[in-house]
């Protein structure tokens, strides 16, 4: 690379990835003085303050030392003689900082490497910037990303332009996957430099995240895509069920109806994306105790005391219904609460008569704060 390649190289660099030339410049000058400092001769004595220029016209590239003029020299790193200083510029006094030209002979070369690796690096720098301000904007939002290769850490998935990072915990648990796997994945965070794996932009991605299941029904639902029908809350344990809460805007459009679709098959394109995943969809209510009873579907709830001061409340089941609305392991329960944002406690139809018998007996008052919210007969429901 000679002298004008090196100016027309970084003009063109500067024009196409909208970098300012003096930047270019200066870093070049930069890596030109570590350059030199690497190559002097074994024992050469280092200049204390080097200067290195790249002329903007011609390319040429020159290093200078920056000494002191003294009477008498006593480190010759950092200081020259005023006699010494006149061979350079006779303009020079008792005081000045001279610039003594100490630029080595086929330093051409070595200045056309440097700033050959440094517009490289630029290069580089400038694609991975654009890579990165891409991908940032798609934070939170759904991708499709195709497995490239499975560590014992996490799966490195490609996304187009840049890999994505899923880690094991962000994996639905039970989950395999396979080299050229096609999965939807949801983007959790955008790294300029990635913490797992190679340098460059990096995206750590997510199959359990609740906001996984709301962008895919985002996908398939016309009417959620519309905010016609919007989805209030989800509650979900990945890999086996979730629960989501939605509503209409509309009175002519049954919000879960529209979310399950025609003989469910737009609930069932998530559950084949989910590996299976069960999801119930129950609708909103702004009346918190009608809320908590959907979102104990499949079970049917008689009644509901709500405490509105302990944002708690306690549900009366028919006694064959109580270990449906509790769940395996309690876990029709403990969504529904999540889903909710309220405690909840559920008690068979026998439970509630002996409490009530008890209540009787001590003749104690029923707290101010309890509402009851009765429901009506159970109906048909389109909960999957």
């Amino acid at each position: 690379m000679a002298k004008a390649e090196i100016i027309e190289a970084i003009k063109a660099l500067a024009k196409e990835k909208e970098i300012s030339e003096e930047m270019l410049f200066s870093t070049i000058e930069e890596a030109l003085k570590a350059a030199y400092r690497k190559n002097l001769p074994k024992g050469a004595p280092v200049p204390n303050n080097l200067a290195v220029t790249v002329s903007r016209t011609d390319g040429a590239a020159h290093v200078y030392a920056r000494k002191l003029i003294v009477p008498e020299v006593e480190e010759s790193g950092s200081q020259i003689s005023l006699e010494d200083a006149q061979r350079i510029s006779s303009a020079y006094q008792m005081g000045d900082i001279a610039e003594v030209d100490v630029t080595p002979s086929g330093f051409l070369r070595v200045a056309a490497q440097t700033a050959k690796q440094v517009i490289m690096q630029r290069i580089r720098e400038a694609e991975r910037g654009r890579i990165y301000d891409e991908y940032i904007e798609k934070e939170s939002e759904i991708l499709t990303a195709i497995v490239q290769r499975v560590e014992p850490k996490a799966v490195f998935v490609e996304l187009g332009r840049t890999e994505g990072v899923l880690e094991f915990s962000e994996m639905i648990p039970g989950e395999t996957l396979h080299d050229d796997d096609h999965i939807k994945v949801y983007v959790l965070e955008v790294y300029r430099s990635g913490p797992v794996g190679p340098r460059g932009p990096q995206v750590r991605v997510s199959r359990i995240h609740p906001n996984l299941v709301k962008r895919l029904f985002e996908m398939e639902v016309p009417e959620i895509a519309s905010g016609t029908v919007t989805i209030k809350s989800i509650a979900r344990e990945a890999g086996s069920r979730t629960k989501m809460a939605v509503h209409s805007s509309d009175m002519m459009i049954d919000p879960v109806g529209a979310c399950v679709g025609q003989r469910g098959s737009r609930v069932d394109r998530v559950v084949t994306e989910l590996k299976g995943e069960k999801i119930d969809i129950i609708k909103w209510s702004s009346d918190p105790a009608e809320f908590v009873a959907n979102a104990l579907n499949p079970a049917h709830v008689l009644s509901v005391f709500v405490a509105e001061n302990e944002k708690a409340c306690r549900v009366i089941v028919p006694d064959n219904q109580l270990s449906l609305a509790i769940g395996k392991e309690g876990q029709n329960a403990r969504l529904a609460a999540k889903l909710t944002g309220w405690k909840i406690d559920i008690k068979s139809q026998s439970q509630a008569a002996e409490m009530t018998d008890m209540v009787d007996d001590t003749d104690l008052p029923m707290p101010e704060d309890v509402e009851l919210f009765s429901m009506p007969a159970a109906e048909d429901d389109d909960t999957l």
